[in-house]
């Protein structure tokens, strides 16, 4: 019986990893990971080296600390210094910074600067404040390496070398000098418009965010990103983009993720993010949509992994369209700033769920709320705030959830803030409709609202005197508007593009 078990076990100690890409491969993306499986479930060391070189010189191109932790794992404490930034975040750039040429941690627009070696730091779409990130991810038997962005080129061969102890599992040892090569491919997409994304390295990028990277800021051409059906762990933030449309291959098929947090991705030590138009942007999203404009996202799954202030996607931008997706967030689930339409999508999540300054509007869309308000809404006249038509509403727990509250925030109120909710069906609301309206000049209307079970009216009878049922006579025009993207978003209707 011990030799038998000394057999079994024999293999699991002996057998090498698979590599990804493989040993020699050809035509390898510079946006690629490097993947290593094993027959078991590998261990990460708390020190040593990933380095990547250029095989043709020997040139360091690449090298990954394993001593230096992800990022940080308490929330941080901030001074009363800490403010909002006095004049609007300068977006403008003439060419776009990235690891290879900007040290990240390196400060925009006066913020305090980020340190690169406390934790680890990668510049995302330019933005040089930089993001933490984990360096390795292990899922069951597979270490997912995560280069910094942007390191790798086309036209190159590379090896990598790992340190023993970068990864335990059996007889596994690290890799050595020119073990592991692959050569990049030549160049870059043939159709510049026209670009796909695989995980499994068959497109044009295995990356959301290598994809988006290559499109040019403001192009006023077309580009259509297709992302193939597969797991995408990455945080994708892009800014200063335009006439994009990312298509996927449905809400349970491609799926874009990441455990990134406001704890994880704090805001600088002395500017705070979200609250007023111009703002520093923030880091803390999974999927972040930063001062572009134009941009549609059709069929994807997108979530936080984390529990906190952790949005699935957050959006700064005008004219963004999102159909036939899920967006999963935590606290402050959602975040959407500027003109957004929302068609046919699941929203999941707890906290203010739908956060932010609008203005928003949802078709027929299906919001989970995990017992609390479904939204905090901040849009000050005369934008629009957060319109809801034909969607479905409904608490995930036995905690009755409601529409939201427009509460003041020490130092601002929100006296004109609007929510709106035509023709919904509503399943574990608080009968009281919203926990708070602050002022009696905020527009929070409701029509015809119906039971989700019984396709019944509900009981309207205990709503919040600050609110206000409309009729269908009477108030015929304004619900008219309401259902009309048009009259939210500023006269785009995204339905007649």
């Amino acid at each position: 019986m011990f030799f038998q078990t000394i057999l079994a076990v024999l293999p699991l100690l002996t057998a090498a990893p698979a590599f990804f890409p493989e040993k020699g491969a050809e035509n390898v993306n510079p946006d690629t990971h490097l993947v290593l499986t094993f027959s078991g479930t590998p261990v990460v060391g708390e020190k040593g080296f990933i380095r990547v070189y250029d095989a043709a010189t020997d040139k360091l191109v690449e090298t990954l600390d394993l001593s230096i932790p992800a990022g940080p794992k308490t929330s941080r404490k901030y001074g009363p210094e800490c403010d909002y930034i006095k004049t609007p975040y300068d977006y403008s750039r003439t060419t776009v910074a990235t690891n290879r040429n900007t040290v990240p941690g390196t400060p925009s627009c006066g913020a305090d600067p980020t340190s690169n070696t406390e934790y680890q730091l990668t510049i995302i779409g330019g933005f040089t404040d930089g993001f933490h990130f984990h360096p390795i991810l292990v899922r069951d038997s597979v270490a997912i390496i995560n280069l910094h962005h942007n390191m790798l080129d086309y036209g190159h061969e590379y090896y990598v070398t790992i340190d023993n102890g970068v990864l335990q599992c059996g007889s596994f040892k690290g890799v050595k000098k020119n073990e592991w090569k692959f050569r990049t491919k030549q160049s870059g997409p043939a159709d510049p418009h026209n670009l796909t994304v695989n995980c499994n390295g068959k497109g044009d990028f295995n990356t959301v965010q290598g994809a988006l990277d290559f499109v040019p800021d403001w192009s006023k051409e077309k580009t259509v990103i297709n992302i193939a059906k597969g797991e995408y762990e990455e945080i994708v933030y892009f800014r200063n983009k335009s006439n994009i449309v990312l298509r996927g291959e449905g809400m349970d098929r491609t799926i874009v993720h990441y455990a990134n947090s406001e704890v994880f991705n704090p805001h600088p030590t002395n500017y705070k993010t979200n609250e007023m138009r111009g703002t520093f942007p923030s880091r803390r999203a999974a999927f972040t949509v930063d001062n572009c404009r134009d941009i549609t996202i059709e069929d994807m799954y997108i979530a936080t992994d984390v529990w906190g202030q952790a949005e699935g996607i957050l959006v700064n931008g005008e004219r963004i369209a999102i159909y036939r997706s899920c967006l999963v967030g935590t606290g402050d689930a959602w975040q959407l700033n500027g003109t957004v339409y929302l068609e046919g999508c699941k929203l999941d999540g707890a906290g203010d769920s739908l956060l932010g300054r609008g203005s928003v509007f949802a078709y027929r869309c299906h919001f989970l709320n995990g017992g609390g308000p479904l939204s905090w809404v901040r849009n000050f006249s005369p934008d629009h705030g957060d319109v809801l038509v034909e969607c479905l509403l409904e608490g995930k727990t036995a905690v009755p959830f409601n529409y939201g509250h427009s509460t003041t925030q020490p130092h601002m109120g929100y006296p004109t803030a609007e929510f709106v909710v035509i023709d919904c069906r509503v399943r574990g609301l608080n009968p009281k409709g919203w926990s708070k309206i602050e002022y009696d000049t905020q527009t929070m209307l409701e029509f015809n609202t119906r039971d989700a079970d019984t396709g019944e009216p509900v009981d309207v009878s205990q709503r919040d005197p600050l609110s206000r049922q409309l009729d269908a006579e009477k108030d015929a025009e304004t619900i008219r508007n309401y259902r009309n993207p048009a009259y939210v978003l500023k006269g785009w209707n995204p339905r007649l593009q």
